[in-house]
């Protein structure tokens, strides 16, 4: 027991559990885009997302030396490595436009942990802006790198879906910030920071109740997906309703970042 244990803490700390998230994402864009053998894009996201993630989380302890290198962080900087051969080698198999946006991407990641300019925090530390950051990152690359890969045209429908996933992970972050709530530096001026708990809640509510009429502006509108957004939006507010700073680190780690994959294999069985 106590081995599994450590191979789940494993699992949510060298970042497999949200890059597997990021990897859903991307899945449900190919089958809302009918987009299909797009492995690059997919594994690319998958492995990015772990050097990018893990990354951000360990390079400031890294390099002031505020964490001895247990074996742990010994296999997550060992995994991190490999990620970033592997990322590598699918970044070579995306198309050039979409090669120049990943670059993108990734100097948003570098600015977000990075601190560029003399005297100035990393962007992480930008007061208020982490949450944007960081959604912004996630619809780029689960949306729209996928999009400009498969040379598909930006109608209305892809910014419908990006409005969509915006939101969806904006709401989710939220629930982290409450959680996180206790252990945030205060001049992060996170959501629940500046506005309290209990109204970040209702912002959620609103949020995933704007979600869900979205779906009615879609021009290839289907019941079975409104239902299926309707079921996600429910899920979500349930998650951000029962939120605190008391919660356990997997709640938010492992059951909220789950979302998006339990979305992804309920289309993929269903749809």
């Amino acid at each position: 027991m106590r081995f599994f244990r450590k191979l789940f803490g494993f699992y949510i700390n060298s970042s497999i559990h949200v890059a597997l998230s990021v990897y859903a994402l991307v899945q449900l864009t190919q089958i809302l885009f009918t987009i299909s053998n797009d492995f690059a894009t997919s594994y690319f996201a998958f492995f990015g997302t772990i050097v990018g993630y893990n990354f951000v989380k360990y390079d400031a302890l890294a390099r002031t030396k505020k964490v001895q290198m247990s074996l742990q962080l010994k296999g997550i900087a060992f995994l991190s490595f490999l990620s970033l051969i592997v990322t590598g080698y699918y970044f070579f198999q995306l198309q050039k436009t979409t090669q120049i946006i990943g670059f993108v991407f990734l100097a948003i990641t570098l600015l977000y942990t990075l601190p560029f300019f003399p005297n100035k925090k990393n962007a992480r530390n930008w007061a208020g802006f982490k949450i944007y950051i960081v959604a912004f990152c996630w619809v780029g690359v689960t949306l729209f790198l996928p999009i400009i890969n498969n040379y598909l045209p930006f109608t209305n429908y892809v910014f419908l879906v990006a409005a969509q996933r915006f939101i969806l992970i904006f709401v989710l972050i939220l629930i982290f910030e409450i959680i996180d709530l206790k252990l945030d530096d205060p001049y992060l001026k996170t959501v629940p920071q500046q506005i309290g708990v209990l109204k970040t809640k209702r912002v959620g509510v609103v949020l995933m109740i704007l979600f869900v009429l979205l779906e009615f502006l879609s021009s290839d509108f289907r019941i079975e997906f409104l239902a299926l957004k309707l079921a996600l939006a429910i899920t979500t507010i349930v998650f951000l309703l029962f939120s605190n700073e008391n919660r356990p680190r997997y709640y938010a780690s492992f059951w909220v970042e789950s979302i998006p994959i339990f979305w992804w294999l309920f289309l993929v069985v269903f749809g």
